[in-house]
């Protein structure tokens, strides 16, 4: 490939944990001069050997690029301030892995680093994020079309349910209290879902280089928007918000389904019933201030999946990458929208 035909390297890479401290640090896209690497390959501007390669940003190390990749052992390696390399992985991996152990080579120390691959500098502010609220009771089917628009149409799909549920799992210090307010169909307080969906959407933005958001099941009330304007603040313009509506009946129904396989505590009449009362005392009235203010799309959730998604797909269009939009839908995505049966099991 020619050094003209290659995408700009913007990424950053964050080193730690490694046995040699040295070797910690946050790492730049490269610029060492072109010259031909030891498998004869001509370099280029932030690319050593046809792939990225980067520098160190405290500028200590004396080889360059200090991260890169090695043709001739077909593996990325991490070099030592002296130059001499302290860590390696064997694969043809586009970029360094993320997801593996990495191995200590002759002049590291164990244990080997983590790896993490930041799309914006991370010594610089986040660029702002593309929000669209979606409310609906439970059983309308928004999680499902927030998991389509993320599969088809590039979005990250955030679900507060989802976040909650996550750390609840995880044992923290709030996950009791989390476990109370769930099971009990209540309104878990402000400061933890609006404190892990913020963690949450740098996370993703940095880690993906995506700053469109669908932020399922937020605001649940106009404490929740309390919340977002202490983060984001009272000028910023108030996100876009997507409605699922659908009948009490046909929720009591998709939800009582759901529960033979979804294995949450809040999949009862019960709590169904305590969280659809909560939904219209504390959330109608946030849908309420967003009306008032022009910034729903109405959904009729009781529709096709089909029709749903359409609709959806159509509310988003004008902030979604045409490349992603115009690509067909994948198997998954048939399966969730009815158009292909899930597979049976055993």
């Amino acid at each position: 490939m020619h050094a003209n035909d290659l995408e700009p390297n913007t990424l950053f890479i964050q080193v730690s944990g490694a046995g040699l401290p040295e070797v910690d640090g946050l790492f730049v896209p490269s610029t060492a001069p072109p010259v031909t690497s030891e498998s004869g390959t001509v370099s280029s501007l932030g690319y050593w050997n046809g792939k990225m390669a980067w520098d160190r940003a405290d500028g200590r190390g004396e080889r360059s690029p200090a991260l890169s990749y090695s043709n001739s052992y077909t593996s990325w390696r991490i070099c030592r301030l002296d130059g001499h390399l302290a860590y390696d992985i064997t694969c043809e991996d586009a970029l360094p892995p993320t997801d593996r152990e990495w191995h200590v080579y002759k002049k590291g120390v164990p244990p080997a680093p983590s790896v993490v691959i930041h799309h914006f500098d991370p010594r610089e502010p986040l660029p702002k994020p593309n929000v669209v609220f979606v409310l609906g009771g439970p059983g309308s089917g928004k999680g499902t079309m927030c998991s389509l628009a993320a599969t088809q149409l590039g979005w990250v799909h955030l679900s507060t349910g989802d976040l909650l549920r996550a750390e609840r799992a995880a044992g923290g210090p709030t996950a009791a209290a989390i476990e109370r307010y769930i099971t009990a169909g209540e309104l878990v307080p402000n400061e933890i879902t609006v404190t892990l969906l913020k963690q949450a959407m740098e996370t993703s933005m940095r880690r993906t280089g995506r700053v469109n958001f669908l932020l399922d099941g937020f605001p649940r009330s106009l404490d929740n928007m309390e919340g977002w304007y202490e983060i984001f603040g009272r000028d910023a313009e108030l996100p876009r918000m997507l409605h699922f509506e659908c009948p009490y009946e046909v929720l009591e129904k998709r939800i009582l389904g759901r529960a033979k396989y979804s294995g949450r505590s809040d999949d009862n009449v019960q709590s169904m019933k305590l969280r659809f009362d909560t939904f219209k005392a504390k959330t109608l009235p946030t849908l309420e201030l967003f009306k008032s203010k022009d910034r729903v799309v109405e959904v009729d959730a009781s529709q096709s999946r089909v029709d749903v998604y359409e609709l959806v797909r159509s509310s988003l269009q004008a902030y979604t990458d045409p490349a992603l939009a115009a690509q067909p839908l994948t198997e998954r995505s048939e399966m969730q929208l009815g158009l292909r049966p899930y597979p049976k099991r055993g």
